[in-house]
């Protein structure tokens, strides 16, 4: 099977908007749900940065915010431009489809190297750090298989699987997806095997700033990447507590299909590939299982953004004024430490969404609020 050029379609950001949507997502308590939330309240960017002080003082913080400055922004992508790379916004042509489907998605991704490799459909090739000969041998084959038919395929440039992955589909297409920034690969004896991406048919992307040394907590963000490019995630060879069922379990959350390679029950490196087949994943023996799994979702236009996951920049949209402080006690009130849909606070309260969404932004500008996968938030209760 062979794809062709994948529909690059969205509308290219202005100089203006990128420095705008650098500097709000650098800003502290701004993920990525709160980014689009603010940017779909306030109309852009901009007028978001603006309200921030005064989002944070309602939310009930005692303490002035964090706003990167447009000094900050204009050095960071001066820095990219340095390093052959360039920001990338969710919706511009150049971001990959599958990734502007998830909740949470990164506004904007910092990229080096092939940007259509972005925009092809992908599979995720996981795995052991520490891996046998077959499994790395293994590795290489699923990826040179399905790289030849179309896909390519995105790992995260650890050593064993991922740089087996990596090798076998430098000529197809290969994306190492980063913990850290573009600038700071882990590990290092991989920095050569990472500008061989780069320069040839591939891409390196990270949402993290430049300069960021990846730490313990990094690396899941980058597993979720992984999980969210990827049309099916393949793993061949984890441990019972593998950062890949890690990334496995994100596959699952997102729709997307999970393959695991049976292993012996005597390596330790098998347990958790085999604890995924218990589970449900798709048994995997060659690459022609994942070709044959893929090939009914594997059209490109399945991917067609739905607009609730974007940030619309619309400055003619009405500002909604704030609700009364009696309307705020109630939604704070019915919150607490237990994750509850934001559906439930509306109903519970009677009050109109706009108010409700509106605190809750409040609040997660103030540093109080958790925000829970599936769209579920709760209150952070003070220690």
């Amino acid at each position: 099977m062979s794809f062709g050029g994948a529909r690059r379609n969205g509308i290219a950001l202005s100089d203006k908007q990128r420095i705008a949507w650098l500097r709000l997502i650098r800003s502290d308590n701004v993920g990525p749900a709160t980014f689009r939330d603010l940017i779909n309240h306030f109309g852009s960017a901009e007028t978001a940065l603006s309200m921030l002080p005064e989002l944070s003082r309602r939310g009930g913080s005692t303490r002035a915010i964090r706003i990167a400055s447009e000094s900050d922004a204009i050095r960071e992508l001066e820095t990219a431009r340095r390093f052959g790379a360039r920001f990338v916004g969710i919706g511009e042509p150049d971001y990959p489809p599958a990734l502007r489907q998830i909740d949470g998605a990164p506004p904007l991704l910092a990229m080096k190297g092939n940007l259509a490799t972005a925009t092809q459909p992908a599979v995720g090739i996981v795995g052991s750090r520490n891996a046998s000969i077959s499994g790395a041998k293994f590795a290489a084959m699923v990826a040179v298989e399905t790289g030849r038919a179309g896909y390519a395929i995105i790992s995260g440039l650890a050593r064993g699987i991922d740089t087996s992955a990596h090798r076998a589909s430098l000529d197809t297409g290969t994306i190492a997806a980063m913990a850290g920034g573009l600038d700071q690969p882990y590990p290092p004896e991989n920095i050569t095997l990472l500008n061989e991406i780069c320069d040839g048919n591939g891409l390196a992307i990270s949402e993290m700033p430049f300069g960021w040394e990846a730490r313990a907590r990094d690396f899941p963000r980058r597993n979720r990447l992984i999980a969210g490019v990827a049309l099916g995630v393949v793993v061949v060879e984890a441990a019972s507590r593998s950062g890949s069922l890690i990334t496995a379990r994100l596959a699952a959350d997102f729709g997307r299909l999970v393959f695991a390679v049976p292993g012996s029950p005597l390596d330790p490196r098998c347990h958790g590939t085999n604890q995924l087949l218990k589970d449900g994943a798709i048994v995997t023996t060659s690459g022609q299982d994942v070709l044959e799994a893929l090939a009914p979702i594997s059209d490109i236009d399945l991917f067609t953004p739905p607009e609730a996951n974007e940030p619309v920049e619309d400055d003619s949209r009405p500002m909604i004024l704030p609700p009364d402080d009696t309307e705020r006690a109630q939604i704070v009130d019915a919150l607490g430490p237990t994750p509850v849909e934001i559906d439930d606070i509306i109903r519970h309260t009677g009050l109109a969404a706009s108010a409700v969404y509106l605190v809750l932004l409040e609040l997660d500008i103030a540093g109080r609020l958790h925000r829970h996968p599936g769209g579920m938030v709760s209150l952070l209760m003070p220690d």
